[in-house]
């Protein structure tokens, strides 16, 4: 155990050891897996201090750890827990250090499972730098539990960074700038003219079809344009709203919601990370077709309304105070107005 004058920490220590046992099956219990490592979680959420004495009990148990049940387990409860808080600053480089240990050079040519766990570790470690150890997800339960472990195996475009999703397609499309699943959703909504569908982005689509079609898409198989309009409107929103930073970043949401004219917003854009750039301009020349005269006069959907329902997925407000949320909608809603009908998007004409 680390070395500390926390109470709580000294107290809820031998708790998480016996958990993370229990997880590892180490030690008997009758709890689910998934309800042992929701509750890890919890008490590090909870307790901040916690948060490095856990990651060492894990590295504790994965080193020279001769069964190999408990040891793959331990490097996926890892590899949960680091999906929902990570390690201090102080500790970060030595987890680090740890995890590349265990990462082979050709990992999957191996077909070595631990050097697997601890890449998809390592990967979550370097977000962790990227982002100054911002975006814990807001809502933890089961199902994000079991989210972060299907994470591992099989990585979701939903929830994850927009550089994590361009890494994730890197085998696949590596000529491509742009995430694939972001042009898929698009294209396949020009395909079937969803932009003269009345109401669209507006009114949802079906629960259970949207949740297929993710899985669908997290499966690289989105080539049929059967689906309904609605719900791939709605999955395409819940792309953007899910990405592990806001497509906008934090540190422009300010400036954004006091932008005051066009020229002002497009300085805005000019001024974001390559990536980002390209992905919002792309939203932004999608939306322009929607907004168009010949479109929006049937589907009732003109720029304002478009902005209305695609604010919220570009620009997040980092306040927990609902009243300045509410205070803010009509600003982050005039913001991407703004730049549906000044930005010149012709310059991604080609890009994909």
């Amino acid at each position: 155990m680390i070395r500390t004058d926390d109470k709580a920490v000294k107290k809820e220590a031998p708790e998480v050891f016996r958990l993370i046992q229990m997880y590892m099956e180490d030690r008997k219990s009758k709890i689910p897996q998934m309800q042992l490592a929701l509750v890890i979680i919890q008490k590090n959420l909870i307790i901040e201090g916690l948060r490095d004495e856990t990651y060492i009990q894990l590295c504790r148990q994965t080193t020279n750890n001769p069964k190999e049940r408990s040891l793959m387990n331990g490097w996926i409860l890892m590899g949960i827990c680091l999906s929902a808080f990570y390690p201090s600053f102080r500790f970060q480089a030595c987890l680090m250090g740890y995890v590349c240990q265990h990462i082979s050079s050709n990992v999957f040519m191996n077909n070595d499972f631990i050097a697997l766990f601890a890449s998809h570790c390592r990967q979550l470690l370097e977000r962790s730098s990227r982002h100054n150890s911002k975006g814990t997800s807001p809502k933890i339960n089961i199902d994000y539990v079991e989210r972060s472990l299907k994470s591992i195996f099989h990585p979701s475009h939903f929830g994850s960074s927009l550089e994590d999703v361009m890494q994730m397609q890197r085998y696949k499309f590596p000529d491509r700038v742009l995430p694939w699943i972001q042009t898929a959703l698009s294209e396949a909504m020009l395909h079937l003219n969803c932009a003269q569908v009345e109401g669209i982005f507006r009114v949802p689509g079906d629960k259970d079809e949207i949740s297929s079609l993710r899985n669908v898409c997290d499966r690289w198989e989105l080539t049929a344009y059967s689906c309904d309009p609605h719900d791939l409107a709605s999955l395409l929103k819940q792309w953007y709203r899910e990405l592990y930073e806001p497509l906008i970043p934090y540190e422009l949401y300010n400036e954004c919601i006091s932008c005051l004219d066009g020229e002002s917003a497009i300085a805005i854009v000019e001024r974001l990370p390559t990536l980002n750039r390209l992905v919002l301009s792309y939203l932004i020349r999608f939306l322009q077709v929607f907004a168009a005269t010949e479109n929006s006069s049937v589907s009732k959907m003109d720029a304002g309304n478009l902005a209305t329902v695609m604010a919220p997925n570009c620009l997040r407000c980092e306040s927990d105070d609902m009243q300045l949320i509410l205070k803010n909608t009509s600003k982050e809603s005039n913001f991407i107005k703004m730049l549906i009908l000044n930005l010149d998007t012709t310059f991604m004409d080609g890009i994909w």
